[in-house]
């Protein structure tokens, strides 16, 4: 009997262990499910990257903002309306931001507008109200301490209202997608994001964007490649070149979109608020874009009309009675400006409502109709301004030179245009289409498409599915950086002369990496290879000075003409007096300069990259 039992509980024991096997197989098993199906997830996730199904397009201008995305493979994309809960309904919203006393948000867009436009007195000097304030990227100078002005007065880091506003406008685009899948929900990693900035912007105020974008979530450590910051008229091009026909105003068009047509080049003028950008480009077989000239154009957007708008209002109410009211009175300012907006759309003589604030300051001095007696072409009539049309064109025409000389500044060389594309909400004017078809109509196809205030916006998603469309540009700058080589008596100056480990040296040398007008393709990076000399104990970054000019061979980095850009910082370990090399991979064919940096002595990569916000 005792033997029976024993041998039944062996076989439990033997039963229970093969049972115990199973389920660590079947654990097993079920981890390894676990790991496969995980890691499909997320190459179906990194797949719609790869794809550039999952796309945020936004367009950052001067004036106005707006995105649109798409969340398929196909073609079709949504763009966002504005406005809608004050009777409108706009592609873009204006760019203004409002935050309390304390540097809360408030509110952005039409909403911060009409906010403002409510305050009164006290109420408005309190708060910060910044438009249009993307122009403080103009600057050469930037760096990250930069503030902005509010029209009262008072000023706030620029940085935060970037930052803010790229906030607002990444959570409003994530609530308006999850509403438009049955909620769904998203968040910003599981998009691409293009980033619209003027062609004209420095290098500095690209990485400044890309800096406010990263505070913004946007993208995070490790996610910085899901934020493609692409150039206004670039993205334009991508858009109009699929159009057909009846896609545009004009009808001059033969009838197939440009991407069909391998060889034919044309020129795209974005209208922008604050900047007219120009580019200009070549179709190739397949349809991607070849830049012929590099980005150009100037700051005499929209916005210079708006000035002169502004400047003979001054004109009109003279004595100080403007600069009083402006002061005072800000928000009013504000709503008689949004109204020309639209006036300057057109080519009519304008009538506008006297605000009753400007009309009571007046009454102070003297009696209004007197203020118009000096002044041609306006005139008052029973409580409103009237302005002749002569008058209006007139706010036109530094901006339209700008555009006139730039145009046949590129037209003059020897190149084959044959269309100009008009962008942008300021080629919304009657104005300014039909001056540049009575300036160069008699050479090129002058074309609009049909709502060329939403092409940027709807080519930034083109741009995002297809990085590559533009395949290759022209270098706006000779490139280098400051290198050191053995002394020359025969062709180094004296001064530039130092000696180190025994070895004569000369430094400053300008070493050239890409030269000014050179095609660089879209991908391309060049490579230097150079030497650290002196590195400093326990010093883990080396830092080199970036330089850049219009000159085709520079010898030295302080010639004349030749400018600090930034600092190129590479982290590796170097040892006091002895001498490294360094490798060195630079995109300069992108819209942005990017940078890979190796260590050869160690020959690991080390992380590199280019500071433009930061002088040695």
């Amino acid at each position: 009997m005792e033997t029976f039992y024993k041998q039944k509980l062996d076989e439990t024991r033997s039963a229970l262990n093969q049972k115990d096997e199973e389920l660590k197989s079947f654990i097993h098993r079920l981890t390894e499910m676990e790991t496969f199906y995980k890691q499909k997830r997320d190459e179906t996730r990194w797949s719609r990257f790869y794809n550039d199904s999952f796309i945020i397009g936004m367009q950052f201008g001067i004036a106005h903002t707006g995105y649109a995305f798409s969340l398929t493979t196909r073609e079709a994309q949504s763009i966002k309306y504005w406005g809608e809960e004050f009777g409108l309904k706009t592609p873009k919203t204006p760019i203004c931001i409002l935050f309390n006393e304390h540097e809360e948000f408030l509110d952005f867009g039409y909403g911060a507008k009409r906010a403002y436009l409510r305050m009164r007195g006290q109420e408005a000097k309190r708060n910060y109200f910044f438009e249009k304030f993307t122009l403080t990227l103009n600057s050469k100078n930037l760096n990250r301490s930069k503030t902005i002005k509010a029209p009262n007065g008072k000023s706030m880091q620029a940085l935060k209202v970037f930052t803010e506003t790229l906030r607002y406008l990444k959570d409003d685009a994530l609530r308006t997608i999850t509403e438009s899948t049955l909620g769904r929900m998203f968040i910003a990693s599981d998009f691409t994001w293009v980033l619209t900035v003027p062609a004209i912007w420095d290098p500095s105020a690209k990485q400044f964007m890309r800096e406010a974008a990263t505070q913004a979530g946007i993208i995070t450590e490790g996610t910085q490649h899901h934020l493609i910051i692409a150039l206004e008229p670039e993205a334009a091009s991508a858009w109009c070149k699929k159009l057909p026909a009846d896609g545009f105003i004009t009808q001059n068009h033969d009838g197939r979109s440009l991407d069909q047509c391998p060889g034919t080049q044309f020129i795209v003028v974005d209208c922008g608020g604050g900047t007219i950008d120009i580019t200009v480009h070549e179709v190739l077989d397949g349809g991607a874009l070849k830049e012929l000239h590099k980005a150009s154009g100037n700051d005499l957007g929209g916005q210079s009309v708006d000035r002169k708008f502004k400047e003979f209002l001054r004109e009109i109410f003279s004595h100080g009675v403007w600069d009083e009211y402006e002061q005072n009175f800000s928000s009013e300012v504000q709503r008689i400006m949004y109204d020309f907006m639209y006036f300057k759309q057109g080519d009519d003589d304008i009538q506008m409502s006297c605000p009753f604030t400007l009309g009571t300051l007046d009454q102070k001095r003297q009696k209004i109709e007197k203020f118009f007696e000096s002044v041609r072409g306006a005139s008052w009539d029973d409580g409103c301004i009237k302005i002749s049309k002569e008058t209006l064109r007139s706010f036109f025409a530094e901006s339209l030179k700008g555009i006139t000389d730039s145009l046949r500044e590129i037209l003059n060389k020897d190149l084959n245009v044959e269309y100009i594309l008009l962008v942008g909400g300021y080629a919304e004017s009657q104005i300014l289409r039909q001056h540049v078809i009575d300036q160069f109509g008699d050479q090129c196809k002058v074309l609009c498409p049909c709502r060329p205030q939403e092409a940027v916006v709807k080519g930034a998603v083109e741009f995002g599915r297809n990085p590559a469309v533009v395949a290759s540009r022209k270098s706006a700058f000779t490139y280098g950086f400051a290198d050191s080589e053995k002394f020359d008596p025969s062709k180094h100056k004296k001064e530039k002369k130092s000696v180190v480990q025994g070895e004569e040296f000369c430094g400053d040398i300008f070493r050239k990496l890409v030269e000014e007008g050179e095609d660089v393709a879209w991908d391309e990076t060049r490579e230097l290879i150079f030497n650290v000399l002196e590195a400093k104990e326990n010093h883990t970054h080396v830092r080199i000075r970036f330089y850049r000019t219009q000159r085709r061979n520079p010898l030295y980095v302080d010639e004349e003409g030749v400018e600090e850009v930034g600092l190129l910082i590479v982290r590796m370990p170097t040892t006091r007096g002895r001498k490294h090399e360094v490798k060195l991979n630079i995109t300069f064919g992108s819209t942005e300069i990017t940078v890979t940096g190796t260590g050869l002595v160690y020959g690991s990569k080390e992380s590199a990259m280019i500071d433009f916000m930061t002088r040695s």
